[in-house]
């Protein structure tokens, strides 16, 4: 995974900083999901079906996002599946847009942003599925056992004050758009607590097995063989050695000798690479 990081700050690197971090979830109330359910099964009964649709849902959206350039056109982005405690798979997309494209002013992010709660008269059915997946709390002085809670306060800072309009905040993230409005109420969500601690017989492979969550959906995915993460463009990584001291390859019936006098042994990534920006002006 730190590997994978890398890549994408090369990307960074390349392309400029992200413009946009997106989620997706599976919603296992999905009505191509209950569909498809046997009479008396719920949804978690058919871990198949949640990363199906899911997969497929999600090539949707990268389809809008990444083709139809709905949000604008895409330079570059890497993607990896999560899957949270209930093992719901979760998809994390950043993206860097085009020069023409970036959010520049505060028009561009509350045309493509919302972070209100939607109006229950005009908009009935966006109100209840923002209340139903998307609140956070309750806590803070309503819930002080939350999870959420460090110090006293919530580590997600919630609730976040109310603003009239977006507005530029002092560490290079925007003050969004958050109007006050009705109240609305607030029930607790599922969650897993897990605690590890560190005794006098630490064991730090048996600490990764008690932690470790594998779920039937996470399974699947594997046995489907869809990705569990991606890059676009794609990063090469280089393998960096000290001179003659590559690894060499070769086949028992090769005599030792010929294989280290042959020229094309000496050849590895790193030195094809740094021959080739000799050679080619583009590459340079």
């Amino acid at each position: 995974m730190y590997q994978r990081y890398q890549d994408a700050m090369a990307l960074v690197q390349k392309y400029g900083k992200p413009d946009l971090f997106l989620t997706m979830t599976c919603n296992p109330n999905w009505p191509e999901i209950k569909a498809e359910l046997l009479p008396g099964q719920s949804p978690h009964d058919r871990p198949d079906l949640l990363t199906r649709i899911f997969h497929s849902k999600f090539d949707e959206m990268k389809i809008d996002i990444l083709t139809k350039h709905v949000l604008g056109k895409v330079l570059a982005y890497p993607y990896v599946i999560e899957y949270q405690k209930r093992g719901l798979p979760h998809a994390h997309i950043v993206i860097i847009l085009d020069e023409n494209d970036k959010l520049r002013t505060l028009d561009y992010y509350d045309n493509i942003l919302r972070v209100e709660i939607p109006d229950k008269r005009l908009e009935p059915r966006l109100y209840n599925g923002v209340l139903k997946h998307m609140i956070h709390g309750p806590c803070g002085m309503y819930n002080e056992r939350s999870p959420c809670m460090t110090n006293g306060r919530c580590k997600r800072r919630f609730p976040k004050p109310f603003s009239s309009i977006t507005t530029l905040g002092n560490d290079s993230y925007p003050v969004y758009r958050r109007r006050e409005g009705e109240s609305v109420p607030s029930e607790r969500s599922d969650r897993v607590a897990l605690e590890v601690r560190q005794g006098p017989n630490y064991d730090e492979v048996q600490q990764f097995i008690d932690g470790r969550w594998v779920c039937a959906p996470k399974a699947l995915w594997k046995i489907f063989k869809f990705p569990m993460t991606k890059m676009t463009p794609s990063v090469e990584r280089l393998q960096i050695q000290l001179p003659n001291k590559q690894q060499v390859r070769f086949y028992t019936f090769q005599d030792i000798t010929n294989v280290l006098g042959d020229e094309y042994y000496s050849r590895t990534m790193l030195t094809q690479f740094f021959q080739l920006n000799v050679d080619d002006e583009t590459a340079n």
